[in-house]
This record gives C-alpha cells, structure tokens and sequence, in this order.
C-alpha cells in the first residue's frame, strides 16, 4: 500500500492551494480518507475527514476554508485549502481509516510521506 501526497508549495496568506493524495496498492473506497498536518515543533493534528458515503469531518481550526472531497473510481482524496493563514504552514499527509472517527482518534491504517505548505504573511 502506497499513499502518495501532491500539490503542497508556497503560498502568500489569503492565497489557495489544492492537495492531492493517491492511493495505491488496495481499494479503499469502503475506507474513510483523510489529513493531517504537522507545524515543526508541534503534534501532529487532524485537519479533515471523509467517510465512504462522502460525510465530511473538519478540525474547527480549518471548518469554513478548507474542503476535502474523494474520487473513489481514482482512489485519491483532495483537501482544497483557500484563505490560507501562516499557521497553516505544516507538512500535510493524507491517511487511510476504518472510520472518520477512527482519524480523529489518530488511529489510522496506512498514512503517506507528506507534502510541504508553506503560507508566507
């Protein structure tokens, strides 16, 4: 099993981004998707989750700017990312769950290598 995120970069604060995560090596439409960010120095913390039936979860921090949405027939899972902050700055990975809240609870499956954001003030 393979997760593979994209899309991450510099940003100015108010600009937008969209994240991209392939995964690969199973099927994992029945499975909940879903983000994480680490800020260095900090936990790691849930950002957004998807269920199956497409039911979305959002961290309050992100609620309102940030959208993750799924393309099963791709097995990929996208989180567009508009009004970026500087303390959205993060190394952001994608992660395979049995549940959204089994990704709230950190307990997930299968989690990628990440993908940089960078939001300049």
């Amino acid at each position: 099993v393979q997760l593979v995120e994209s899309g991450g970069g510099l940003v100015q604060a108010g600009g937008s981004l969209r994240l991209s995560c392939v995964a690969s090596g199973s099927d994992f439409s029945r499975n909940a998707l879903g983000w994480y960010r680490q800020a260095p120095g900090k936990e790691r913390e849930f950002v957004a989750g998807i269920t199956n039936g497409g039911s979305t979860l959002y961290a309050d921090s992100v609620k309102g700017r940030f959208t993750i949405s799924r393309d099963n027939n791709k097995n990929t899972v996208y989180l567009q990312m508009n009004g970026l902050k500087p303390e959205d700055t993060a190394m952001y990975y994608c992660a395979v769950a049995s549940s959204v809240l089994s990704l709230e609870l950190y307990k997930y499956d299968y989690s990628g290598q990440g993908t940089l954001v960078t939001v300049s003030s």
